[in-house]
């Protein structure tokens, strides 16, 4: 891991409004079930979702960037609010900088999480390279924040939750702090 004090961390968290995930790895365990109709099926934690959803209806920017392409990943992600999903990449680095170019965002503004060598590249640019707690050493080595969690078991919903609270955007964080 990056080595950063608890003030530079709280520091970036406090500027992000963008969160950007893989899905493999990070918002699934990345087991993959291998249907007979051809389907690779995923699991998804419902408490990554809520947090998903929240972010998404909070207006931060959400967005998927993924090597996968699976149609009820697609449906799932849509559910949820996300509306830029890039599935079937094979250059992230390129997708992720046509969408800095598109948002007019800054590197400093976006989270990225990731768990795996495809990753890696994406992960060196942006303002605060995340992991689950299961990522590769490598994708650890370069991360700034790794979850207590592994993918797909909360690790994404601790990452938004941790920037929503500080940002006061939790649900009941207002309440508490002004009880």
């Amino acid at each position: 891991m990056i080595n950063i004090s608890a003030e530079e961390l709280t520091s970036k968290l406090n500027q992000i409004t963008t969160f950007i995930f893989d899905v493999d790895g990070v918002l699934t365990d990345g087991t993959v079930l291998a249907l007979e109709s051809g389907e690779q099926a995923r699991t998804f934690l419902v408490k990554d979702g809520f947090a998903v959803e929240k972010a998404v209806k909070l207006g931060y920017h959400v967005a998927i960037i993924s090597g996968g392409n699976q149609i009820g990943v697609r449906k799932r992600l849509e559910f949820l609010g996300v509306k830029e999903l890039f599935l079937g990449v094979k250059d992230k680095v390129k997708i992720y900088q046509e969408y800095l170019e598109k948002h007019q965002l800054s590197a400093e503004n976006v989270l990225y999480m990731g768990d795996d060598l495809p990753d890696y590249d994406i992960m060196k640019l942006v303002g605060l390279a995340t992991c689950p707690s299961d990522a590769t050493e490598e994708i650890k080595a370069i991360s700034h924040y790794i979850s207590d969690f592994g993918g797909g078991k909360g690790a994404v919903r601790e990452i938004i939750e941790k920037v929503l609270k500080l940002q006061n955007n939790w649900p009941l964080s207002a309440q508490k702090a002004n009880a």
